[in-house]
């Protein structure tokens, strides 16, 4: 074989990148990882997005990756860089995100010596495994092209999930050969026409008050039509997990959303007779620590076996993919001369009507920001949340999605991802509009990242609630003790700090400013920034404290 003797390592991992449809990557160069970015340069068909720090621009492979559905591709240093991605990278895992993270490693004569290599980790692999779907190195040169190939499929595979390839700096200038490798398959079965079993048709045939509870499986399956479609065909009242937003469009009178432990489903749960879950978690934080009532028939349908008797038993299991699944469970549906009782579907509708009901009165001036939203905001926003009070309280639930893609959080629970999130939303999405709400403690974790916003003109619009500290924390510690500690912040001047970095800004200091401004920012076209003055506009007229059952867990007791 007739060697090139200019196509190295580097070469091996961009032309694979290629392959694999990559036109974008995030990242911070480094001496650790510099000739991939020399070889992305060469080959020419990759743009690079140049973040100021490690997490952001993992965030921002994670947003992109999101609101596109494509893979995620992020490229780090390594030691303090790689560790810098870490707790991004969780998130990702947490979100189930295909991405691939790049990352140098040590010199291979040096690698778990300690002698002090420059950005020497004492076990970086193992720090990277876990924050990662998996992680891998590269052992031998010559297997860079196999290795790539087999970490994309990985991280693009159900459940899909963040993996991370590190690569020692001395291996990516080894000259190797530029082999061609494809995997083969035979199509020895059709998606489409799955047989499903007869214990699950007989469990649908029968129900008579049946649930579909909804999660960021159904998105990432691309599976809201059939998920509708079924939902119709049985009369099926429709939760959402937060990650199932947009599973259904949230205006469809079956759909009561991201309403799983309020008092009133938790009472109607009690009565249903079916459950059919699809690509959901159970979080912890969205089922009251799994004490929502499940009814005892229950068809999981998931990407992933273990998922199967995880947090709540299942009496029939179905694991694939859950776009062929659904839709080979209306085909049979439709041989069974189902009639959705309208009675039921007149409580169902009751149901989503009360709940929203009741949030609203809570909201106090922030409904007239809600409704400006609502109003002014094209139906196909990317809405990103970062945590803050509220995006949790009415964000994440009252301002409406109505498809797949455009509804992103952090799944993990993080604070300050908000900003590079949206970002890799907005690169992804550029001609969308992209909306971030955060609080002005989480978003000083990653504030760098608005010159990369601004540097790639961007018009992001930053809906930013400045009330000084960590209102989260705040409710949470005065129901829990009734006292407060380490949540009270110093902001900056945000209009000043925005301009400084090339946003139009505007404070406002009432809900009546926000339609206003919000429509001035989106028809601009420009990165641009709303602070909402939160000691001006007022408090919202019940306190939010924080996820049901948050300030009782933090009560001292006998464990």
């Amino acid at each position: 074989m007739e060697t090139n003797l200019n196509f190295t390592v580097a070469d091996a991992v961009v032309k694979e990148l290629v392959r694999a449809g990559v036109e974008v990557a995030f990242g911070i160069v480094s001496i650790h990882n510099m000739p991939i970015y020399d070889a992305i340069l060469r080959e020419g068909t990759i743009q690079l997005i140049c973040s100021r720090g490690e997490s952001g621009a993992v965030n921002m492979a994670d947003g992109y990756a999101r609101a596109t559905g494509k893979l995620g591709v992020v490229i780090t240093s390594t030691g303090t860089g790689a560790g810098n991605a870490a707790g991004s990278l969780v998130e990702a895992w947490a979100a189930g995100v295909p991405l691939l993270h790049l990352t140098g490693e040590v010199a291979s004569p040096y690698l778990g010596t300690g002698r002090g290599y420059i950005h020497e980790c004492k076990d970086q692999l193992s720090m990277m495994s876990g924050a990662c779907k998996n992680a891998v190195r590269l052992r031998q040169p010559d297997q860079a092209s196999s290795l790539m190939k087999k970490s994309i499929q990985e991280a693009l595979t159900a459940p899909a999930g963040p993996v991370s390839v590190e690569i020692p700096i001395d291996f990516q200038s080894a000259i190797v050969d530029d082999v061609t490798i494809e995997e083969l398959k035979s199509e020895y079965a059709s998606l489409s026409n799955l047989v499903i079993p007869e214990k699950a048709a007989k469990l649908i045939a029968e129900a008579k008050r049946p649930v579909i509870w909804a999660g960021g499986g159904v998105n990432s399956a691309k599976a809201s039509k059939e998920l509708q479609k079924l939902a119709e065909q049985i009369g099926a009242a429709v939760i959402t997990s937060q990650s199932g937003k947009g599973s259904i469009p949230e205006n469809h009178p079956q759909c009561i959303g991201h309403f799983a432990a309020y008092e009133a489903t938790k009472e109607f749960l009690k009565n249903a007779d079916l459950l059919i879950s699809v690509g959901i978690r159970f979080r912890g934080n969205e089922t009251s620590n799994w004490k929502v009532p499940v009814p005892e028939k229950h068809i999981a349908i998931d990407a992933d076996w273990m998922a199967i008797n995880r947090n709540y038993q299942v009496n029939v299991g179905l694991v694939g993919d859950a776009k062929a699944i659904l839709g080979s469970l209306s085909e049979t549906v439709e041989q069974q001369s189902i009639t959705p009782d309208a009675s039921y579907l007149e409580e169902v509708l009751e149901l989503r009507n009360k709940v929203r009901a009741e949030l609203r009165a809570t909201l106090g001036p922030y409904e007239k920001i809600l409704d400006g939203m609502s109003e002014v905001l094209p139906q196909d926003t990317i809405l990103v949340r970062d945590v803050t009070v509220q995006a949790n309280v009415w964000g994440s639930r009252l301002y409406e999605i109505y498809e797949s893609g455009t509804s992103i959080h952090a799944s993990g629970g993080g604070i300050g991802q908000g900003l590079p999130t949206a970002i890799g939303a907005q690169i992804g999405c550029k001609n969308k509009t992209v909306v971030l709400m955060a609080g002005d403690g989480g978003f000083m974790v990653n504030v760098g990242e608005m010159v990369t916003a601004a540097e790639e003109e961007l018009p992001l619009i930053v809906v930013l609630f400045d009330d000084s500290g960590y209102g989260v924390l705040r409710n949470i510690q005065d129901a829990a003790y009734g006292r407060q500690v380490a949540v009270d912040l110093l902001s900056p001047d945000f209009v000043k700090l925005a301009e400084s970095m090339h946003f139009d800004a505007v404070r406002i200091q009432s809900a009546d400013e926000f339609a206003t401004e919000l429509q001035k920012a989106v028809e601009n076209r420009k990165p641009s920034m709303i602070v909402v003055d939160m000691d001006k506009v007022g408090p919202m007229a019940k306190p939010f404290g924080g996820p049901p059952g948050a300030a009782e867990a933090f009560k001292p007791k006998r464990i």
